[in-house]
């Protein structure tokens, strides 16, 4: 079987696109492994009460860790979904690549069957969509350059994993934040997995969950926000640029990813939509603390220092302070999509839509977002009315749906489909639920 060459991004590196029309199923289960170095020097995270170090999250280097709290685990896709390291092949990738460099994709490009195929990095994701869902077959390999792992923050080596996720392809928009480990996957088939499992637990009751994108502790992130669990899988806690840079056809809105839920997930190259997250307010408490898992099992000088970023519970919601919401998504020409952004949290944390299959959603580990109750501030309620919309246009709801673009795209195709102007469509479209 041959295929020919639908992508590869005019950089050094390498992408091909390849249509496929079958997919198979398998699955991932990802062990988690811990550090377990000793240190009888306490460390000092964030500053006094008296001053305030805010520093910016940034990349820093990466863990062992399982990149979830080990309750829930990272082992969680699900029972559909089993994980064990694959050696990636020639044969494994059934195609002959054709290499000219081709014009890459718009997001609406993503949205049907694909096959991602890079013979430089042993990628190799298929994407089957159906009416009700996206199933995406993967090695979970990126497809593009990576840090040097082990390194001495992040003790593990990158290999193939053997991984399905299957989301719905229509979301339910239910207005209830519920926490999720894995919010979604890149386009490339490498998961986004946001939070870590390190912690620092302290007698006095209190426990704080390490972020992955702060200055305090070297977990062995590489430049693109990402580290290697345990069992060799590669995975993102914040933006790719290589990613993004893979993925865009030269807009500013680059669609990166499917969240599980089954909205999409876009990224701004020019940070045109800011969050809403604030580092807190007052000084931190605990006494008798100490690390756990890659920052080491060192007691940790935790009561009276100020929130800095190292720490989940120091981030706090005010949407008042950006536009997007607690799980960093917006609705946009009436239809809803999350953001990854330079600023926390980053990836986001919970989803707005319904989920079930493989993904660990509900109670967030201690530290994170709530996820049992709506986000302050969110639309509640169900999914954008466009019955109205429909009838004032003259089509049906379906139609009216099928017509318009994903979020934040130009109405101009949708409204010549259905024979209006931009100023028409746009003033006929219901505002976002709320």
């Amino acid at each position: 079987m041959r295929y020919t060459t639908a992508f590869r991004q005019l950089t050094p590196v390498g992408v091909c696109l390849l249509l496929a029309l079958t997919a198979t199923g398998c699955g991932t289960d990802s062990d988690e492994a811990s550090s377990d170095e000793t240190s009888e020097t306490p460390v000092s995270v964030g500053s006094d009460s008296t001053t305030s170090d805010t520093a910016d999250a940034e990349q820093g280097l990466t863990s062992d860790d399982g990149d979830a709290d080990a309750s829930t685990g990272d082992a969680a896709h699900d029972a559909t979904s089993t994980s064990e390291p694959t050696e990636v092949t020639e044969a494994a990738t059934d195609a002959t690549v054709d290499s000219q460099p081709v014009a890459a994709l718009s997001a609406s490009d993503w949205l049907g069957d694909y096959r991602l195929v890079d013979e430089e990095f042993d990628t190799l994701t298929t994407v089957t969509v159906t009416e009700t869902e996206r199933t995406i077959v993967t090695n979970a390999l990126p497809n593009h350059d990576t840090g040097e792992f082990p390194n001495s923050g992040n003790p593990n080596t990158i290999s193939a994993q053997d991984n399905t996720w299957v989301f719905p392809t229509n979301a339910t928009w239910t207005g209830t934040a519920t926490w999720a480990m894995v919010p979604g996957v890149a386009v490339n088939g490498v998961k986004f997995e946001p939070e870590t499992a390190e912690t620092v637990e302290c007698d006095s009751g209190e426990r704080y969950r390490v972020e992955a994108l702060q200055d305090t502790y070297d977990l062995g992130l590489d430049f693109n926000n990402a580290h290697v669990q345990p069992n060799g899988e590669y995975h993102y806690h914040g933006v790719s640029q290589l990613l993004a840079q893979a993925a865009t056809s030269g807009d500013d809105l680059v669609h990166v990813g499917f969240a599980a839920d089954g909205y999409l997930i876009y990224y701004s190259m020019s940070g045109a939509y800011s969050p809403s997250w604030t580092l807190s307010t007052g000084p931190r408490t605990g006494s008798g603390c100490i690390g756990s898992r890659a920052i080491g099992a060192a007691p940790v000088e935790i009561d009276g220092t100020e929130p800095d970023g190292t720490f989940v519970s120091d981030w706090t919601f005010d949407e008042s302070l950006g536009d997007l919401d607690e799980c960093n998504g917006i609705w946009i020409d009436g239809q809803y999509a999350y953001f990854i952004t330079d600023e926390y949290p980053f990836v986001s944390r919970c989803l707005n839509g319904e989920v079930s299959g493989n993904n660990s959603t509900g109670a967030p580990p201690t530290g994170a977002p709530t996820g049992d109750a709506p986000p302050a501030g969110a639309p509640t309620g169900q999914s954008p009315d466009f019955s109205d919309a429909a009838m004032a246009l003259g089509v049906t709801v379906e139609e009216l749906q099928a017509a318009l673009p994903p979020p934040g795209e130009p109405l101009n195709d949708a409204a010549a489909t259905l024979g209006v102007t931009v100023d028409e469509l746009t003033a006929v479209l219901p505002p976002p639920p709320g």
